[in-house]
């Protein structure tokens, strides 16, 4: 078996870089990226240029412009990195099938048993960075036997550790040299290589590759660093020859999985992302269209397209969102749900025309896209006999999708989550005897669980009832301001709470229902609480009428 071979991809200046391919007019002056840190500004990117002048991440923006008063900035979109990176890790498919993102600014390839299809590791690797330069993107590359030690060699590989002494610490240096200890940085700044200049560790060489690397490299948090670094261990090769116990308890165990996941000695597995799988069709248009028959016969052939698309993978539309690109660049869209899944246009049209009024195509629309926002699996075959399969056929030409489209255009205008039905629910409390759920995700009940005795058509919660507390039925009783008077009854019908809930309304313990007429005509539903944490008593819990 081949030993695993993981490269690790980082783009110091992925920000920056980013925004100057978008800005290709952009003149060859330092440019950098900053993002708010509390009330101030600091540099989260950087380019070449800007790199060359002395300015670094993690700068404040003031510090920078007294050092490069001509540096250009622009505002941080995360969101539009992390979408670059998202493409960056599509492209990088076509170097190995397991990519990884590695946010913000890094990929890792599992490249076991692919390098040799392109010439080796080494020929590999430069035709990656040739690609990647052509593109204007700076990278580094690290190459081991484990994630961790090919994170650690893109990273850190050619520099030296840090010496544990800064301007904070005057009492370190020499007196005839303190006086220009305090002109120091505080923090020095992490200063990537200008140039591709990949590191290759040797297959069972992890070690001794990383031996002469700051213990920085092991992804460790800063105030471990410093620490490491005051006791002097400043080589990932110090902590190889420490004692295991004593480096957990005194630095925690994250330290020792860091280290054992750089070695090999714990597993740290690439986790690839699931295959992108969009459901989406657009057309552009030679010229731009506003008419209406003509915004509807663009939305016919997206519409075909689409439920092509989805019915080669078996799949149904559930939300579908329709978007118009108009030529001042203005974008307007529409959104429908489906109360069931499906590829057939026929189903899916009517809901998009009741809808396209809502568009303003302005000066004209030059382009339209059609998207299935969420799909569902349709199962349209099963294998069974000739005598299965018959009837299978005739019960799927019988089926009437009538309610179902009708659900589906009242949803169009109200939403889907206003249609709701009732299902019996599985519990013998008369509240749970009926859940209530949404329309368009449900199926109706096949039937109704015959109750032991008739419910009542109205059930509200359990009214007070003045009458004697007595188990026995009263022949008189006070409810809502009334005096009634019984005539005949039924019952009774004794239900108890669920004991392993707390009900508040069932605090009363348990309750012995009746079927109760009086003399006016009124049928209610009478029950005597028999009194647990609360006091017993009779109650009025519906009505038949």
């Amino acid at each position: 078996m081949a030993p695993k071979r993981i490269l690790s991809l980082w783009f110091p200046r992925l920000g920056a870089e980013r925004l100057l391919r978008a800005r290709r007019g952009l003149p060859d002056v330092p440019f950098a990226v900053i993002e708010q840190a509390g009330s101030a500004q600091r540099i989260a990117s950087v380019s070449v240029p800007a790199q060359a002048a002395g300015l670094y991440p993690g700068q404040p923006l003031r510090d920078a412009l007294a050092i490069c008063p001509q540096l250009a900035t622009q505002a941080r979109d995360v969101a539009a990195e992390a979408a670059f990176l998202t493409g960056l890790r599509r492209w990088a498919g076509r170097w190995s099938p397991l990519v990884a993102e590695e946010p913000p600014d890094a990929l890792a390839l599992d490249i076991t048993g692919c390098a040799h299809l392109f010439g080796g590791e080494a020929a590999m690797i430069d035709q990656i960075g040739a690609a990647l330069e052509g593109m204007g993107l700076s990278v580094q590359a690290g190459l081991a036997d484990t994630p961790g030690a090919a994170w650690a060699l893109a990273r850190h590989a050619g520099r030296h550790a840090a010496t544990g002494r800064s301007g904070d610490a005057i009492q370190q240096e020499a007196r005839a040299t303190r006086s220009r200890a305090a002109t120091r940085p505080r923090h020095a700044p992490s200063r990537a290589s200008t140039t591709f200049a990949p590191t290759i560790a040797p297959v069972g060489q992890t070690h001794s590759a990383i031996a002469r690397l700051p213990v920085a490299a092991l992804r460790l948090d800063p105030d471990t660093v410093a620490q490491l670094t005051r006791l002097g261990l400043r080589h990932v090769g110090d902590l190889t020859g420490q004692p295991r116990a004593a480096l957990a308890r005194r630095f925690g165990k994250g330290l020792v999985l860091r280290l054992d996941q750089a070695l090999g000695s714990a597993p740290e597995p690439i986790s690839p992302a699931r295959p992108d799988t969009a459901f989406a069709t657009r057309i552009s248009l030679p010229d731009p269209i506003g008419l209406t028959a003509d915004i509807l016969a663009t939305t016919d052939r997206l519409l075909e397209r689409l439920c092509q698309l989805l019915a080669n993978k078996r799949q149904g539309a559930r939300i579908v969102r329709l978007e118009a690109y108009r030529s001042d660049g203005q974008r307007q869209e529409i959104t429908l749900t489906l109360a069931r899944a499906s590829h057939d246009p026929a189903r899916i049209r009517p809901l998009l025309v009741m809808r396209l009024d809502q568009i303003d195509a302005g000066f004209g629309i030059d382009m339209m896209r059609l998207e299935a926002l969420r799909t569902e699996p349709l199962h349209d075959k099963q294998a069974s006999g000739h005598l299965d399969a018959a009837r299978a056929a005739a019960g799927r030409a019988a089926r009437d999708t009538a309610l179902e489209d009708l659900m589906a255009r009242i949803g169009a205008r109200i939403g889907m989550e206003a249609i709701t039905r009732h299902h019996p629910g599985n519990s013998h409390i008369p509240e749970k005897s009926a859940q209530v759920l949404a329309a368009a995700w449900s199926d109706p009940a096949p039937g109704w669980p015959a109750p032991p005795t008739p419910r009542p058509a109205l059930l509200w919660r359990p009214e007070p009832v003045t009458a004697a507390e007595t188990p026995h039925l009263p022949a008189h009783f006070r409810w809502r301001r009334r005096d009634l008077v019984l005539a005949c009854a039924q019952g009774p019908e004794r239900i108890a709470p669920e004991w392993w809930l707390d009900e508040p309304d069932w605090r009363s313990g348990t309750r012995d229902y009746w079927i109760v007429t009086t003399t006016c005509g009124a049928r209610l539903w009478l029950f005597f609480a028999h009194g647990a944490s609360m006091s017993r008593g009779w109650f009025c819990h519906g009505s038949f009428a």
